[in-house]
């Protein structure tokens, strides 16, 4: 069953002074630190934290459910061996930010998308993550499945068994009936502004979920079928480039770093566009004004539609001016696969390739003039 998808967001709320977020006000209080933060954020300081860094979105033609990125994972390894840990992480699009942030262990995160719809599929993860003590709950949850027996004995089964067990074991009505209203309510308990067709649309994204269950794959609207894009199933069973399951819920422990974070509101999503003037600078604000660094910068492959429109240059500009250190990074995906058996990154068989860039390195090229084109930027200035 398909649904209306929501093209543009309705007027965001006139900008809230962050008094409860403990920004400087009249009153002269200093941010809170980093340290502070971490003990998390209430709803009323989550949800004016949302208010504050939105912008009215937009439409983008493409599903939103899941990625289309197979590569996902390839730069686990390079982010490892680059101390890319801690600090402040900021993406774009769906879940797989999540296996990002499980690899980073940030203090906060922040999600932009241009689409209203991602900000809603956000509020459908975390509801997900605060009715699960275990991954296999999440994924019962996210599918509508009964739970097993005891979901804590799962706890060290590898993801291919999780996968397995709700491959096999059908949805009920009851049991969708019941994961349906659960979610709702939850949603309706983080204080966010929703009408009546924004809880459509969440129920919407879990009603996809449900029906097409791990099979679910990305689509693009009004444009031809992509047989090589992935289902959920292969997504959660992709490996890093040594071949180890890298997923958020191929561990446990992953798992629940992604869980604490949610629980705590630290799991921001924002409505903007990437190139625009508030949400990306405003979100550099916020981590400056909390003595942080942004650790990792993940673009998917934004980029491209940025430099198609011509409004790279002010994406630029914007990440030039953002707090970082010398291991904090840009992870972006490379989808033309004609041109990718040129970067030493490409790995046959995948339908895109991710690439590692150092933002020192990607500010330094911009500065020098060095991305004229898509291509300048994907292979690193030559």
């Amino acid at each position: 069953m398909k649904f209306k998808r929501l093209s543009l967001v309705t007027a965001t709320a006139v900008l809230l002074c962050l008094t409860a977020c403990g920004e400087q006000g009249a009153s002269g209080q200093r941010a809170p630190s980093s340290q502070a933060i971490a003990q998390g954020l209430t709803n009323v300081e989550f949800v004016r934290l949302i208010e504050q860094l939105s912008k009215p979105g937009g439409y983008f033609d493409t599903d939103n459910l899941i990625s289309n990125e197979t590569s996902y994972l390839h730069v686990i390894g390079e982010m490892e061996e680059l101390d890319v840990e801690g600090g402040v992480y900021v993406g774009v699009g769906p879940s797989q930010n999540f296996s990002y942030i499980a690899q980073v262990r940030p203090e906060i995160a922040f999600i932009i998308d241009i689409r209203r719809d991602n900000l809603l599929q956000h509020l459908l993860f975390k509801a997900l993550f605060g009715l699960s003590s275990t991954r296999i709950e999440y994924l019962c949850l996210l599918t509508a499945t009964p739970f097993p027996e005891d979901p804590q004995e799962w706890s060290d089964r590898p993801i291919s068994a999780l996968v397995a067990y709700i491959d096999s074991t059908p949805s009920t009505e009851v049991t969708i009936s019941n994961t349906r209203r659960a979610l709702v309510e939850r949603v309706g308990e983080f204080g966010v502004a929703l009408d009546a067709e924004m809880m459509a649309a969440i129920e919407g994204f879990h009603r996809e979920f449900v029906e097409a269950g791990l099979s679910l794959r990305f689509q693009s609207f009004n444009r031809a079928p992509r047989p090589d894009y992935p289902t959920l199933r292969q997504l959660l069973l992709e490996t890093d480039r040594s071949g180890e399951q890298r997923n958020f819920l191929a561990k446990e422990e992953d798992f629940q770093f992604v869980k604490s974070l949610e629980d705590r509101n630290l799991v921001v999503p924002v409505v903007g566009d990437l190139a625009g003037s508030h949400a990306l600078s405003e979100i550099g604000k916020y981590v400056a004004d909390r003595d942080q660094t942004i650790s990792a910068l993940y673009t998917s492959n934004v980029e491209f539609y940025l430099v198609r429109q011509g409004s790279f240059l002010s994406f630029a500009q914007t990440v030039s001016e953002l707090p970082i250190d010398e291991r904090s990074v840009i992870i972006r995906s490379y989808f033309n696969r004609g041109f990718s058996r040129r970067l030493p990154q490409y790995v046959p068989g995948y339908n895109s390739t991710q690439l590692l860039q150092s933002i020192e390195v990607f500010v330094t090229g911009y500065a020098q003039g060095h991305y004229r084109t898509y291509w300048n930027l994907i292979s690193g200035g030559s």
